[in-house]
């Protein structure tokens, strides 16, 4: 089932450039805390804490004012007998604010308050008391927008805003006159909605009740029950709408920057890369710079990009040498085997049995001549193909002496310390070449031939020298050349020293003429690590 809505995902999928991809999980990220704000009432609840703690900072002094006036109703003695003695708050006793209680997430919602029970009428400490304070509760509530109510020590009502009767079967009520205060949340029965999208907010249908207690020498004589709506969402946002628009532009003002930065960091140099791939694919592009404003990793593309189309300008440059060499040395032999075949074709009645003879002759050395192209060519491209092997290490001494043994009719002279490190090149490599440049002294009228080995820094140097007549000036430049040789007519094809380099260059080698001797190569071979 997961796979095959992702079949269904992939084929509906459209197409986004990566600045668009960009652009959205930004501007998706920076609206997270307006949609967190709002959908998990971040937002919401702090408001319904704040209309909390100012309805109890209201009862608390309220039910400061009142313990002082109930004192005062009841003659100075104190409700209920004598005053005990109240302890003083020192510097050693830390202040605590009280906590807020409710949230709007785990909270329950109770139902709308219920009209107040049947009750006889107050007592008459509190009927006097309440005269004192209820000026004050009005005055308060007028200008908090709270509905303020005074309870005596039974939960009957005393003074403030509603009818008469008892509203000691509340929980909030009930948790006040055994001394604790208690805030809760009740549903509003009067609430009609105002805004469109006000149906999002859980607080505009609620209201928040706290009940505080009001103490007179240690004993509880009254309740102060106090209610308000909670500062809806919508009003607190529309009352904010400037610093929230400044928010806001200020947010998308960043994401604008930083897409820029982006763009020219990330998208603009990916695209001009991918130009510049389609522009080299044709065989007609060029490597672009590197953007200086780019990210590290993207120059490092670019620079992994000039490389590799360096690379592939250097084997096309080759492949096209190849072919053209490789056409011109086919070429002579298959116009001699052609040839020979058309006067055997054409004067096979009247040709002597000799001429015959030798006609066949010439056909079978072109034709040996192109079975040694086509070999020696297998060759170069294996040589061209070989990767270097991470773990080769090989000890050059006894190579050295395996080749040099190899060539009976040249006396090799050997010098390999054997203090000398491993080489980082298979033996099988080592042997064709040291082959390939003992042969070639060989072929070349030498007699003698030198091989000593030293270490180079990093490398083992082999000079392999001999005491023929040497190379030509004017054929060093091309001696690494394909096809390049000097022996045309002894069968020498010009790829020995091809492939002796294209091998060392796999092994990161190299080979060289030695400057100043004509009769010296130089080959550097890595050390093994």
């Amino acid at each position: 089932m997961i796979a095959a809505a992702k079949d269904w995902l992939k084929q509906r999928w459209p197409r986004l450039r990566l600045r668009t991809i960009l652009f959205a999980t930004l501007f998706f990220v920076a609206a997270l805390p307006g949609f967190g704000a709002i959908f998990l009432r971040v937002y919401e609840n702090s408001l319904v804490r704040q209309t909390e703690a100012e309805l109890v900072a209201q009862g608390a002094a309220l039910a400061a004012a009142a313990a002082v006036d109930w004192r005062a109703a009841a003659g100075g003695a104190g409700a209920g007998g004598a005053r005990p003695a109240v302890p003083r708050t020192t510097p050693q006793t830390p202040r605590l604010a009280e906590p807020a209680e409710v949230d709007l997430s785990t909270a329950a919602i109770l139902p709308e308050r219920p009209a107040p029970a049947v009750a006889p009428l107050p007592s008459a400490d509190a009927r006097a008391a309440a005269a004192r304070i209820a000026p004050m509760i009005d005055k308060t509530g007028s200008t908090t927008m709270a509905n303020i109510i005074l309870l005596d020590r039974d939960g009957r009502l005393v003074a403030g805003r509603g009818p008469g009767g008892s509203y000691a079967a509340l929980p909030e009520v009930a948790a006040a006159l055994a001394g604790t205060p208690r805030t809760i949340l009740r549903r509003n029965g009067a609430y009609r909605a105002v805004y469109r999208f006000e149906w999002l907010s859980r607080a505009a249908a609620i209201r928040v009740h706290h009940a505080r207690p009001v103490i007179v020498n240690g004993r509880v004589v009254g309740v102060l029950l106090l209610s308000r709506s909670a500062r809806a969402l919508f009003k607190g946002i529309y009352d904010d709408r400037g610093k929230i628009v400044l928010g806001i532009l200020v947010i998308l003002g960043l994401l604008v920057v930083l897409s820029g930065i982006i763009s020219r960091g990330i998208t603009r140099p990916i695209e001009r890369l991918g130009a510049a791939t389609r522009a080299v694919a044709s065989g007609r592009g060029a490597i672009p710079d590197v953007p200086p404003t780019a990210a590290i990793e993207i120059q490092g593309l670019y620079a992994d990009f000039a490389t590799m189309a360096a690379a592939i300008d250097r084997r096309s440059r080759y492949l096209r040498d190849m072919a053209y060499a490789m056409s011109h040395e086919f070429k002579t032999p298959l116009a001699g085997i052609r040839g020979a075949i058309e006067l055997l074709h054409d004067h096979r009645a009247t040709m002597t049995e000799s001429d015959r003879g030798r006609f066949l002759g010439n056909i079978d050395a072109d034709a040996g001549r192109l079975a040694q192209l086509v070999t020696r060519l297998l060759d170069l491209a294996r040589a061209d193909m070989a990767q270097a092997a991470p773990s080769a290490s090989t000890s050059l001494e006894p190579v050295v002496a395996r080749v040099a043994d190899a060539q009976p009719r040249l006396e090799t002279r050997v010098h390999v310390p054997a203090s000398l490190p491993l080489v980082a090149v298979p033996p099988a490599a080592l042997e064709t070449v040291f082959s390939t440049l003992l042969e070639n002294s060989r072929l070349a009228g030498a007699r003698r031939a030198t091989m000593i080995a030293s270490d180079d820094g990093g490398y083992v140097q082999v000079l392999v020298g001999d005491d023929g007549p040497g190379i030509a000036q004017a054929d060093r430049v091309r001696l690494f050349e394909p096809f390049f040789t000097t022996r045309r007519a002894a069968g020498g094809t010009g790829l020995g020293l091809t492939i002796a380099r294209s091998l060392l260059d796999a092994h990161g080698a190299t080979i060289a003429l030695a400057e100043g001797d004509a009769t010296v190569f130089k080959v550097r071979l890595p050390v093994a690590r």
